[in-house]
């Protein structure tokens, strides 16, 4: 390494997963072309990387606020391209980093450019690195596995006395949860639940029903909380639980915000039940209909029936029984599903009953997985329910600004409609 580069990462080395890092550096010669690299290992063991060309100023520095990448994993003034544009070694993973208690460690280096006629698997010589730590829960956040009654999840709550609104975040995996959201979320300043519904620990591993009462028991858990100060709460869904969150909201009492993220506006998969009853039929998908691509992966964004055909309409959910707010987000390019279709199809529902407790946006050239900001976008990977790989959509760039826009919005939704001041809350945003 060169000890007159000098790379460096503002305004700190270590920081909150959702919080961008200035890449900055000095000691070049002038108008040196170099490639800065970054490299990271998510929990599973793949390996992610991302580059880009830049070329400094007259003296000497680079700083990626303000130049743009010549080449490589993407191009153009793209502060924060070398996080987001990281692809995996291995074709179609997603990036996990599902515990909080685990860290995003990014390794940035800057390279000479090689010359030409050099060795491909060459990455010319180091002049510079530094790492990136990007923690998912701030050090005073509490964090407790909670086993009450039914419930199994994680509980956060961020420091001091309160009080604080609270959130039921439904991130489900296939088996187990991820806290991501859900301890951002409260390093945010929330009370957040995040909750698990089947397959981990000592509950049923395959499950043919949804059943509201576990999710009524996780609501009054939450409502209990000394720190919770508005004693109704908010619930974040994402997918399948975005269905989910609908039937919660129009269902249950104490739900006072819902945001609806990439989901449908019917019950899906599988019956909904409450009180020994079954609510709500579940409506179905036909695989035959998904489309099989060059890259291995499928498209199934048609696969799901039409929940506004006359024969399908028991599955629709009454989201105008809702007595709290709803975040509709859809991103325009989902190809798990037509999200953006359903998102229009429950706006023009609750218009048609004359309801305006809702927000909606959509975000052209997004994907589905619209998750909190400044990880690796992910174009494709496996789909536990329909056992196979699958394209998930959008494009790198708008994706990536997708999620910055809709985290913020977000906080700010929640804030709005669960704030224990709502004056206060008004004077903020």
């Amino acid at each position: 390494m060169s000890s007159q580069v000098q790379l460096t990462l503002l305004p700190r080395a270590r920081c909150l997963y959702d919080e961008p890092v200035q890449v900055k550096v000095a000691g070049l010669r002038s108008r040196q072309v170099v490639t800065i690299r970054a490299t990271s290992t998510d929990e599973r063991g793949v390996v992610f990387r991302s580059s880009g060309t830049y070329r400094a100023d007259g003296s000497g520095e680079i700083d990626l606020e303000r130049d743009p990448s010549l080449g490589g994993s993407y191009v153009g003034v793209e502060p924060m391209g070398l996080l987001w544009s990281m692809k995996p070694d291995t074709l179609h993973k997603r990036f996990q980093i599902n515990s909080s208690l685990n860290t995003h460690v990014v390794k940035f280096s800057v390279h000479e450019e090689e010359e030409e006629g050099e060795e491909e698997e060459g990455e010319g010589r180091m002049l510079s690195e530094a790492t990136n730590e990007r923690v998912l829960i701030r050090e005073e956040v509490s964090r407790v596995p909670i086993r009450d009654g039914n419930l199994r999840g994680v509980l956060f709550t961020p420091p001091g006395e309160g009080p604080f609104p609270a959130v039921l975040d439904l991130y489900i995996l296939g088996g187990g949860l991820s806290e991501r959201r859900a301890s951002l979320l409260a390093s945010r300043g929330f009370v957040v639940l995040t909750v698990v519904v089947h397959g981990y620990d000592d509950m049923p591993k395959n499950i043919k029903e949804v059943h509201l009462e576990y999710f009524e028991e996780a609501i009054k858990f939450l409502r209990k909380q000394d720190k919770v100060g508005n004693k109704a709460v908010g619930v974040l869904s994402l997918s399948k639980t975005a269905d989910v969150a609908l039937s919660i909201a129009s269902y249950l009492s104490d739900v006072k915000a819902t945001v609806w993220i990439n989901g449908c506006c019917a019950n899906t998969v599988l019956p909904l039940c409450y009180k020994k009853s079954h609510i709500l039929p579940p409506l179905m998908f036909d695989t035959s209909k998904m489309i099989p691509t060059e890259s291995g992966a499928s498209m199934g964004k048609y696969v799901l029936h039409n929940p506004l055909a006359e024969e399908n309409k028991s599955t629709l959910i009454p989201i105008e029984q809702a007595k709290g707010s709803f975040l509709f987000a859809a991103a325009e390019d989902d190809l798990n599903w037509d999200s953006k279709a359903h998102m229009d199809a429950m706006v023009e529902r609750l218009k048609r009953h004359g309801k305006e407790n809702f927000e909606s946006v959509s975000y052209p050239g997004a994907g589905h997985y619209l998750e909190p900001p400044y990880g690796p976008y992910c174009p494709s990977s496996f789909h536990a329910v329909v056992g196979r790989y699958v394209l998930w959509g959008g494009e790198a760039r708008s994706h990536a600004a997708a999620e910055v826009h809709l985290w913020k919005k977000v906080q700010e939704f929640f804030r709005t409609h669960l704030s224990c001041d709502a004056t206060q809350n008004k004077a903020k945003l």
